[in-house]
C-alpha cells in the first residue's frame, strides 16, 4: 500500500498492465509507470522516484473484522463486477509460468508462499508452511530482535519487534481453555494477535509492528536478491 502523493503532488493511479504477475500502475498526471511491489516509477517523468509506503496488514477478512467490528468495507462496483477475479484466482494464477530463472540450488520452489520482511537493509523470507507448523518464529533481522506469527486462521500473518523498554523478550504460543495465547517467557504476560498486552507487566504497551509482505518466492527474490530464508531445522540460509 502506497501514498498517492509525490513531492506534495497528488497523483491518480490506474492499472496499466501486469509484469511477472505484478501490477504496473500509470498516473494520469505525468503518464509515469509505477511498480506495485516496490512503489518505484520505472518509466516516465517520475522515473527513479518511489512512493511512500503505508503500513498495512496481511489478514483474512474474518480476522480484520474481529479486530475492527465497526470498520468500513469498500463495496464492489456492480458496473465492473464481470471484470473481478474469480474466488479461485490463486489456483488459476498458479498455472501460469514464471519468468524468473530457476536455480537448481534454490531451497524453495518458485511458487512457495512466503512472508517477507526487510529491516535495516536486510531481508528474510519465511515460508508460510513453516509458520503453520511452528505458529511463531523468533528471529533477529538487521540487528533487530523480532518474531513472526501466523493467526489462528493459519493465513493471517504479522511480525513484531520483541523488545519492550529495551528489554528483549522471548515469546511462545500456549493454550488455555482451548484458546491460543501469545506469552512472553520473561514475565508470563499474555498478548493478543495485534501485539497488545492482555495481562502482565506492560499494560498499555503495544509491541511495535514490522511490515510484512505475503508473496511468492519467485517474486520476492527478484526484488530482494540477497534475501535469506528461514527453513525448518536449517537455521539461517
Amino acid at each position: 500500500m502506497w501514498e498517492s502523493k509525490v513531492n506534495n503532488r497528488a497523483l491518480t493511479f490506474h492499472l496499466s498492465g501486469i509484469n511477472n504477475q505484478n501490477f504496473i500502475m500509470r498516473d494520469e498526471e505525468t503518464g509515469s509507470w509505477w511498480q506495485q511491489v516496490t512503489g518505484e516509477a520505472i518509466q516516465g517523468p517520475m522515473k527513479g522516484l518511489t512512493l511512500n509506503a503505508v503500513f498495512c496488514d496481511e489478514l483474512t477478512f474474518a480476522t480484520w473484522r474481529s479486530e475492527h467490528p465497526e470498520g468500513r468495507v469498500l463495496k464492489p462496483d456492480e458496473k465492473v463486477a464481470a471484470k473481478y477475479e474469480a474466488e479461485n484466482w490463486e489456483e488459476e494464477y498458479a498455472k501460469f509460468p514464471v519468468v524468473t530463472p530457476t536455480d537448481a540450488a534454490d531451497k524453495l520452489s518458485p511458487r512457495t508462499l512466503i512472508v517477507g520482511l526487510e529491516i535495516n537493509g536486510q531481508s528474510k523470507a519465511y515460508p508460510v508452511e513453516s509458520l503453520q507448523q511452528q505458529q511463531l518464529i523468533l528471529d533477529e533481522v538487521g540487528g533487530l530482535p523480532i518474531f513472526v506469527l501466523i493467526g489462528e486462521d493459519q493465513k493471517s500473518a504479522r511480525a513484531f519487534e520483541r523488545r519492550v523498554y529495551g528489554r528483549k523478550l522471548e515469546f511462545f504460543v500456549g493454550t488455555e481453555a482451548n484458546t491460543r495465547q501469545l506469552i512472553d517467557a520473561e514475565t508470563g504476560g499474555v498478548w493478543d494477535f495485534a501485539g497488545k498486552p492482555i495481562s502482565g507487566q506492560f499494560p498499555g504497551r503495544q509491541l511495535k509492528p514490522i511490515p510484512v509482505l505475503k508473496d511468492y518466492w519467485f517474486d520476492w527474490k527478484i526484488y530482494h536478491p540477497q534475501t535469506s530464508i528461514y527453513l525448518l531445522g536449517d537455521g539461517l540460509k
